[in-house]
């Protein structure tokens, strides 16, 4: 990993012009999460020619948590998640954090990366653990990644996967499942008194009618 000083001096060129290169696209350059710019032997290697520069890729770190009130594990997600990129040597090339829930998959920073995957934009996509890009279908997800040639990266850190956020996932399921639950039960009881009373219900649809 170079500094814009250090890689400039070995290509014989000003700080100035590596931003020029980097605003232009012509040598874009990684940056770090607080956003300082550096390069790689890869940088070097394509400026002084020896490497062909090829369509560019990226790779993304998703930290996501469910709540505001999450904030500081969300904060503590993205800093483990820079040091275990930095220990992986991977040069990241954008940094996305996500409130919201691991049920919801209209997320619009989760639905932005999905598209950009199926793009070809992205590269690599490092998570600190599956639930946090989504709690269920993390395979299927998996699927589509690959079938256009990104790589899915799990850290599997257990530590960033609050259990209180799995219960209160679970609450939602069960709540959901026992409303539709009790609405079929509803539905059951017309349909049995529309069987055991058809005449009645007759009459009902007639003074609709009428009504109307």
């Amino acid at each position: 990993m170079y500094k814009p000083n250090e890689f400039a001096k070995k290509l014989g060129v000003s700080v100035k012009t590596l931003h020029r290169w980097d605003e232009a696209g012509k040598l874009p350059a990684k940056r770090t999460l607080s956003g300082h710019r550096y390069y790689t032997e890869d940088d070097l290697l394509i400026a002084q020619g020896l490497k062909p520069i090829e369509a560019k890729r990226k790779t993304v770190v998703y930290c996501r948590v469910s709540s505001n009130a999450q904030k500081p594990e969300l904060k503590n997600q993205v800093v483990a998640m820079e040091s275990f990129c930095l220990g992986r040597g991977l040069a990241v090339d954008e940094w996305i954090q996500e409130i919201g829930g691991g049920l919801n998959f209209r997320r619009k920073k989760f639905l932005s990366i999905i598209f950009s995957i199926i793009k070809g934009e992205v590269a690599i996509l490092v998570v600190a653990h599956k639930d946090r890009l989504c709690r269920f279908a993390f395979d299927f997800v998996e699927e589509i990644a690959t079938s256009v040639g990104c790589v899915i990266v799990v850290a599997n850190q257990e530590s960033l996967s609050p259990q209180q956020e799995l219960v209160e996932d679970l609450m939602a399921i069960i709540h959901c499942f026992s409303c539709r639950l009790y609405g079929l039960r509803n539905y059951t009881k017309q349909i049995k008194n529309i069987l055991d009373n058809p005449s009645q219900n007759n009459l009902d649809l007639d003074q609709e009618k009428i009504q109307c």
